[in-house]
């Protein structure tokens, strides 16, 4: 199968709220990883983010705001992986709130028109206590995790990755 037509795809209007995180964290903490997903091998430390499942929102805006909830988790090793990965969830917070204050766009991914903490960072000591799915069944030994959870609003760029000019 050759995949959708291109037609169809120029009707999507997608709400990348999850890659927008993804890039402007990705930019904003050099050197650590930033991911929605957690792999086979994870390395330390990590910040995973993921919108969740159970909120979205749209008004019938034609300027098409998005408001998701998203939840972020900070992880981070020992020795003093509790206080590092507390530290990171803080740099997270800084990093977003700068992004929506500057109005910083990624291409393709459009910008943070709201950034909210709905829930303070707070140490969650294995996967059971996660409000999102769930990858470890328990932490990996001398592992630390911090999970904030924040409303986002976006605004999705202008145009859409598939559209095709009208003849």
């Amino acid at each position: 199968m050759a995949g959708l037509p291109d037609q169809i795809k120029a009707l999507a209007e997608l709400s990348p709220v999850e890659d927008l995180m993804l890039a402007l964290l990705r930019e904003g903490l050099p050197g650590i990883r930033v991911q929605s997903l957690i792999a086979k091998d994870q390395k330390f430390p990590l910040v995973l983010v993921r919108r969740a499942p159970t909120f979205g929102e749209w008004n019938g805006d034609t300027r098409f705001v998005d408001s998701a909830l998203v939840t972020v988790h900070t992880f981070c090793e020992d020795p003093g992986g509790d206080e590092d990965a507390a530290i990171l969830a803080e740099a997270v917070r800084v990093v977003l709130r700068d992004a929506w204050l500057r109005q910083k766009v990624v291409p393709g991914r459009g910008h943070i028109t709201r950034a909210e903490i709905n829930s303070a960072p707070r140490r969650a000591t294995d996967w059971a206590t996660s409000t999102g799915p769930v990858q470890y069944a328990d932490l990996p030994v001398g592992v630390w995790r911090y999970e904030t959870t924040y409303q986002i609003e976006i605004r999705r760029p202008r145009s859409r990755p598939y559209a095709q000019p009208s003849p």
